[in-house]
C-alpha cells in the first residue's frame, strides 16, 4: 500500500490559518494596527475602500523593517516577538503567533514599503497569493505602510459570505474603537472612501472616551482606581442613572490588551444589583494590569481570552473597588425630605399642654351593619349568561366565506384599536405542533376562553384549538404592515415631542443605510450630529411603544449577507415593528377582541407561525382529550 500522507504546501497552509486568524476585514485591521503599536508607532492611519474589501492602508510611523525583515515577517511562525517557549509566559506586545502576515498574505494581494529610521533607502514588496512577485528598493519615509487589495480575491466562498458594506464597516469601527481605547498616546486617524470619520489625539483614557463616544457620556461616568500586590485596576464605571437595556459599552482590557471575560463582567453586574432594574447593563471601560507571568493569552487567535492565574481574588478585589467607588461617588439614592409646605409639628416641652388636633369622627358609621349595596351593585352587573350563549352559538363569518350573524366588525377594520404592548421576554415551554388546515367551517362554536393572560382557547370540531395571543398579534399585523408597504399605503403619526437618539460610532454607520427604509414604512428621522438622531414621526398604529428600541432592535439586527437586500431589510425592520405593537401578554380580552383575532389569523396564508418561525397556534385532538377521562 502507498503511503497516502503528505506534507501540505506552505500556500495552502497559510489560507488554513487565514481561516482562524482572518474572518474579515476588521481582523486585517485588528493584526497590522496591533503590529505597529508593537514597533513603537506614536501615529496610525487606517484608510479604507469600500469597508476593506477593495483596499486596506495601515501607515505608521514605528521602527520600520529592513529588507530581509521585510521578506522574512510573511513567512509562517516568523516574529520579533518571542525567542523562545518561556517568552510566552512574559509578554509585552500584541502579536506572537507570526501568523497574520502569512495568513493575510495567503488570501490577499500586498504591498509593503518600508524603512528603518536610520536608513537612507527603504523596501518595496509586492506579494500576490503568497507568492513574492517582486522586492526592490525605495524611497519612503520611516516606518511601514500595508496595502491590502482585494481581500479573499482568491477564496471566493470566504469573499460570498463577506456581509454588506455597512456591516462590515460597523465591525471595523467597533475594532476601531478597541484599539483606540486601549492606545491612548497613539494618534488614531480613520478614513473611508476619501471621508474622515475619527481623527484622535493623544490623551488620557476619559478624553479617548469622549472623543470615540462623544462628551455627554463624560459626564456619566465615575472612576475607579485600584492597586494591590495582585492586580491594578483603573477606569471608569457609568452611573446606575446611566445605565441601558441594550448596547451597554463594555471593555475590559489587560496589559494593552482587549479581553471579554464574563467571570469579571458578572463582578461588575453585582456591584449594581440594588442600583439598577434587571434588564439593564451599566458602562463600563476597565483597565487591568497584572504580572504577564500570572495570565495565559496563548488560547485562541483572536486573544481576546484571557485565562488569570489569581481569578478568584481579582474578582473580589474588582466588585470591592468598585462598590467603593459607586459610594464615594454617592450614586446610592438618599432620601430627600422636602420641608417646603410641610405641617408645623409643635416640639414638646415639658409643662406645656399641646392640644391634640381635631379630628372629624362620622359617629352614626357601624362597621358591623348589614349593607346591601354590594348586592345590589353586583346584581346590576352580573353578566346574563344566557343571552351571551345564544349571541355566540350565532354562525360566524371567516375568511373563507361562511356566514353569520355576529355584529362583530370585519376581520381588519379595527383590530388595531387593541392597545399596542411590549412583548414579555418569559417564553413559555412550546406543545407539540401539528399541521392543521383549519378554516370556519371547523368551529363549533364562537366562545372563546382565555387562559393565565397567555392564550386563547376555542373548541373546533377537531379538538381543542390553543392560540398564543401575542403571536398571533405579531403575526397579523407583519401581515399588515407588509400590505401597507407594498401598496405605498402606510401613514405616519406626528410625535409632540421628538425623541433622541443616542447611537454609538458602529450604529451610527448602519443608521445611515437604514434611514431610507425606515421613512418608508413610516417613521420621519433626521440627523442632528455626534451620532444623534431625532424621531419626530412613527408609523401609524404603534402608538405607545417606545421609537427608540425599535429602531435599535433594527440596527442590531440587520446582519445581511452580500449586496444589501432592500426587501429583506424591510421584513426584519416590520418584523421588530409588529413584535413591539402586537398586544402584550396578561392583556385582557373581550370575546368580540379574541372573535376578531382569531378571524384575521386565519384568514393568513400561514397562520401556524410567526414570520420568525415561532408556534402561533395548536389543536389538542378529541382522542387525545378522551385519552385524558
Amino acid at each position: 500500500m502507498s503511503d497516502v500522507i503528505k506534507l501540505l504546501p506552505d500556500s495552502v497552509a497559510n489560507q488554513i490559518a487565514a481561516g482562524e486568524v482572518i474572518q474579515r476585514p476588521a481582523s486585517v485591521i485588528k493584526e497590522l494596527v496591533e503590529n505597529a503599536i508593537d514597533a513603537q508607532a506614536t501615529s496610525v492611519q487606517i484608510i479604507l475602500k469600500d469597508a476593506g474589501r477593495t483596499l486596506i492602508q495601515i501607515i505608521d510611523n514605528g521602527t520600520g523593517m529592513t529588507e530581509t525583515d521585510a521578506r522574512l515577517a510573511f513567512e509562517r511562525h516568523s516574529t520579533s516577538k518571542i525567542r523562545q517557549a518561556d517568552d510566552l509566559f512574559s509578554l509585552h506586545t500584541m502579536g506572537f503567533r507570526g501568523e497574520a502576515l502569512a495568513s493575510i498574505a495567503a488570501i490577499a494581494q500586498v504591498e509593503l514599503r518600508t524603512r528603518t529610521h536610520d536608513a537612507q533607502l527603504g523596501t518595496k514588496l509586492i506579494i500576490n497569493a503568497s507568492k513574492c512577485e517582486s522586492q526592490e528598493p525605495d524611497m519612503c519615509p520611516a516606518g511601514s505602510n500595508f496595502m491590502i487589495k482585494n481581500l479573499f480575491f482568491n477564496v471566493p466562498a470566504r469573499r460570498k459570505f463577506l456581509k454588506s458594506n455597512q456591516v462590515e464597516l460597523s465591525n471595523i469601527v467597533k475594532e476601531f474603537e478597541k484599539l483606540a481605547l486601549v492606545n491612548t498616546g497613539v494618534e488614531f486617524t480613520l478614513m473611508h472612501n476619501g471621508n474622515v470619520m475619527y481623527k484622535l489625539s493623544p490623551g488620557n483614557l476619559l478624553q479617548r472616551i469622549a472623543a470615540l463616544m462623544g462628551k455627554n457620556l463624560e459626564t456619566q461616568l465615575i472612576p475607579v482606581n485600584i492597586s494591590t500586590s495582585i492586580v491594578r485596576v483603573h477606569g471608569y464605571v457609568g452611573k446606575p442613572e446611566n445605565a441601558r437595556k441594550r448596547n451597554a459599552l463594555q471593555y475590559f482590557f489587560v496589559n494593552g490588551r482587549f479581553m471579554r471575560h464574563p467571570y469579571f463582567h458578572k463582578a461588575v453586574l453585582n456591584c449594581y444589583e440594588q442600583l439598577i432594574p434587571g434588564d439593564e447593563q451599566p458602562n463600563y471601560f476597565l483597565v487591568f494590569e497584572v504580572d504577564p507571568q500570572s495570565i495565559d493569552v496563548n488560547i485562541h487567535p483572536t486573544k481576546t481570552e484571557i485565562k488569570f492565574e489569581n481569578e478568584a481574588p481579582i474578582w473580589q478585589i474588582l466588585a470591592a473597588g468598585i462598590k467603593e467607588s459607586l459610594g464615594r461617588f454617592n450614586e446610592v439614592p438618599s432620601i430627600d425630605f422636602d420641608q417646603q409646605g410641610a405641617p408645623s409639628i409643635p416640639a414638646y416641652h415639658d409643662g406645656i399642654n399641646v392640644a391634640p388636633p381635631k379630628i372629624d369622627v362620622d359617629k352614626t358609621y357601624n362597621p358591623f351593619k348589614q349593607d346591601d349595596s354590594f348586592r345590589q351593585s353586583y346584581k346590576q352587573h352580573a353578566v346574563d349568561w344566557d343571552q351571551l350563549y345564544r349571541n355566540f352559538e350565532q354562525k360566524r363569518t371567516h375568511a373563507d366565506g361562511t356566514t353569520h350573524s355576529n355584529d362583530a366588525s370585519a376581520p381588519g377594520d379595527n383590530f388595531l384599536t387593541l392597545q399596542p404592548g411590549q412583548d414579555d421576554a418569559t417564553q413559555q415551554q412550546e406543545p407539540q405542533q401539528v399541521d392543521m388546515g383549519i378554516t370556519g367551517s371547523d368551529f363549533d362554536s364562537a366562545v372563546y376562553a382565555q387562559l393565565n393572560g397567555h392564550y386563547i382557547v376555542t373548541p373546533i370540531k377537531s379538538g381543542l384549538m390553543v392560540i398564543d395571543q401575542h403571536r398571533a398579534h405579531v403575526a397579523v399585523l407583519f401581515a399588515r404592515y407588509i400590505q401597507q408597504i407594498t401598496k405605498h399605503s402606510i401613514t405616519s403619526q406626528s410625535i409632540l415631542f421628538p425623541e433622541v437618539l443616542h447611537l454609538d460610532s458602529a450604529q451610527n454607520v448602519m443608521m445611515c443605510s437604514l434611514v431610507n427604509d425606515l421613512e418608508e414604512i413610516g417613521f420621519v428621522i433626521s440627523q442632528l450630529g455626534n451620532n444623534d438622531w431625532a424621531v419626530t414621526a412613527i408609523p401609524s398604529g404603534i402608538e405607545g411603544t417606545n421609537a427608540n428600541d425599535i429602531i435599535l432592535q433594527v440596527i442590531n439586527s440587520i446582519d445581511d449577507g452580500g449586496t444589501p437586500l432592500k426587501n429583506r431589510i424591510i421584513e426584519q425592520i416590520t418584523l421588530k415593528i409588529a413584535n413591539a405593537a402586537a398586544i402584550p401578554y396578561g392583556r385582557r380580552l373581550s370575546q368580540q377582541e379574541m372573535d376578531l383575532l382569531t378571524a384575521e389569523l386565519l384568514s393568513l396564508p400561514n397562520p401556524n407561525y410567526t414570520p420568525d418561525g415561532r408556534t402561533v397556534m395548536v389543536v389538542i385532538p378529541n382522542d387525545h382529550i378522551s385519552k385524558l377521562f
